[in-house]
């Protein structure tokens, strides 16, 4: 079964091609520092070939949920250093996924950091922040001068993830946060070079992956993205207009060698993200379960006709730390508790059993 075979990805051999999906677990305080517990479960989950960690804000003002990680204080780094040893000492490699949420969180989350986004255009809806649920506010919207910024700090995260043991970065490009605001006409309303046209709101996510593979090596980047996803209000209606910005997106970063493209959407086989994957050139990744948990024989099928490289899943992952024995020799598996994803404490979290040896 060609899921379970080998598979080089940028500078890393993954001894199989199930890929853990960035799973927003909220574990990690209001410290964002991830502890002994988050390692534990990563740790678990080692068989895997590859796991990308939950989206880790790269600023206070980049933070979107309470009890997320981030890669900025020296104690997160620290937190994250113990995490990614656990799971290199289990045998595994570990990714972490640099997310900036852009206007989908409120300065009652984010310590009192202003939101910000492309335009000044509000999610209609409520969040959980660390004083309660409330609405989302109007973002600041982002100057040129200050796009520079934001850009570093994509840059500094990254460099302070492979400092921190990770074996490469996930670039966060979709579900409506930061990057995925540019790209979508209906959170991106500028008049400037960033904004208008497929051209100039793909142009803010070019420069970001490419100022990060220069800076960490292209062999350790992936980026992952969501066209027609219409998830947090970026929403992508437009079929010609979303061919023509993820076509640009992918034009532009395709010299760079990306270890990685990871695309979640709805139809993998289909048209459209076929040529982006022929577009991009390089090994692909297709996450297709969020509306559907992933099941096995999809899987499987994914990889034996092509249409990927490897599948992303997350729910299995979550409820199976050992899911590539169970899908390899097709053998039981534990139902994920919807209950326990954004919680505290082991329940639903380190308590999955693995199957008896």
């Amino acid at each position: 079964m060609k899921l379970f075979s080998p598979l080089n990805v940028g500078d890393l051999e993954l001894p199989n091609r199930l890929v853990m999906a960035p799973l927003t677990r909220v574990r990690s305080g209001q410290s964002g520092v991830p502890g002994e517990l988050v390692a534990r479960y990563y740790a678990q989950r080692a068989t895997l070939g590859l796991i990308v960690s939950e989206g880790t804000y790269p600023s206070h003002a980049g933070q979107g949920f309470t009890g997320q990680p981030g890669l900025v204080e020296p104690e997160q780094l620290a937190g994250w250093k113990a995490v990614t040893d656990s799971v290199h000492a289990a045998g595994g490699r570990i990714v972490a996924q640099v997310m900036h949420a852009g206007r989908v969180t409120h300065e009652a989350t984010t310590g009192g950091y202003p939101v910000v986004a492309p335009s000044a255009i509000a999610v209609n809806g409520l969040t959980r922040t660390y004083d309660g649920k409330k609405d989302y506010p109007v973002p600041h919207a982002l100057t040129i001068d200050e796009l520079g910024g934001i850009l570093d700090e994509f840059v500094l995260a990254s460099k302070n993830a492979i400092a921190a043991g990770f074996d490469g970065v996930e670039l966060h490009g979709a579900n409506g946060y930061l990057l995925h605001e540019f790209l979508s006409p209906a959170s991106n309303v500028r008049d400037d070079s960033f904004g208008g046209s497929p051209e100039k709101r793909a142009q803010f996510v070019i420069d970001v992956v490419t100022a990060v593979a220069q800076a960490i090596g292209a062999d350790r980047v992936g980026l992952r993205i969501s066209p027609e996803h219409n998830i947090q209000d970026a929403l992508e209606t437009d079929a010609a207009d979303v061919t023509a910005t993820y076509g640009v997106l992918l034009d532009g970063i395709a010299s760079l060698d990306l270890a990685y493209l990871s695309v979640l959407h709805a139809d993998p086989r289909g048209e459209f993200v076929q040529n982006l994957r022929s577009r991009f050139g390089g090994v692909f990744l297709i996450n297709s379960g969020f509306g559907t948990i992933t099941e096995r024989d999809e899987a499987l099928a994914i990889v034996h006709d092509g249409v990927a490289d490897a599948v992303v899943v997350g729910r299995a992952a979550i409820a199976n730390p050992d899911l590539v024995r169970r899908w390899r020799d097709d053998l039981p598996v534990n139902e994920p508790n919807p209950l326990t994803y954004y919680a505290d404490g082991a329940e639903g979290y380190t308590d999955y059993p693995a199957l008896a040896s």
